[in-house]
């Protein structure tokens, strides 16, 4: 491990100078898997801030799911803008969320979003972002792309290339992916790296198809973690390989 490497100057030597670090919206749900929990909030904050604090330049695309999802509107009949904009909406309301747990922790935060919502956050604008990550402060991405029928995946990826980002952290509860559902399947072995082509080949769901075709294009590495690990984040930004999947 090298979590406590550092370059002789105090300084820690990083593997990734910049970030994207995309968040489900389930990652701050209370039990059940619905709403805001302060806690969990909290929780991603000090992690964020552990890194933040290595001088990692980070930028974070949350999700939805936890207050809202599309796909339960459009079943009853709801158009797909509508339920996709009511997600966008909602993924600001986790940003705030996730804004206040980092200021809490003294660490300089901006909410930018792809839909106008001047009174409470500024809008997307990628060198605004840049500057803002150039000058120490977390970025928080929110309202997708702006657009319906995109996911917060292909999102992450396009701010990724956008702010020339030189990884995707996916995090997620499972360290890795692995050959099998390791729920399911207890000799399921984790693949420490993994290429674009082998991912497709073995249908491996990393990200929806539209953000993982434009990783590949673009040569956009993906590492995917379990964020609720208590090192994993933080031991990844340094190198360490034994924690997720690279996907390059």
């Amino acid at each position: 491990m090298i979590s406590n490497s550092s370059n002789g100057n105090g300084k820690h030597e990083l593997a990734y100078n910049r970030i994207i670090l995309k968040l489900s919206g389930e990652a701050l749900a209370g039990e059940g898997g619905c709403g805001i929990d302060p806690d969990n909030a909290e929780l991603i904050a000090v992690k964020i801030k552990r890194i933040y604090d290595l001088g990692v330049q980070i930028a974070v695309v949350i999700g939805a799911g936890n207050l809202w999802r599309g796909q339960q509107g459009v079943s009853r009949g709801m158009e797909q803008s509508t339920a996709d904009y009511m997600g966008m909406i909602a993924t600001v309301m986790n940003a705030l969320a996730l804004q206040d747990a980092l200021e809490r922790q003294g660490v300089a935060t901006r909410v930018q979003t792809a839909i106008q919502m001047n009174s409470v956050a500024e809008p997307y604008i990628r060198l605004r972002a840049i500057r803002h990550m150039e000058k120490g402060r977390v970025v928080i991405i929110a309202g997708g792309t702006g657009n319906p029928y995109v996911t917060t995946d292909s999102a992450a990826a396009l701010r990724a290339l956008e702010v020339k980002a030189d990884i995707i952290i996916k995090a997620t509860k499972v360290n890795g992916v692995y050959t099998a559902d390791p729920k399911k399947f207890p000799d399921a072995t984790r693949y420490e790296t993994l290429t674009y082509g082998e991912v497709l080949e073995k249908r491996f769901e990393v990200m929806d198809t539209t953000a993982f075709t434009m990783c590949q294009e673009n040569n956009m590495p993906i590492l995917v973690l379990d964020f609720w690990s208590e090192d994993a984040l933080f031991v990844a930004v340094q190198g360490e390989t034994e924690v997720g999947t690279l996907i390059s």
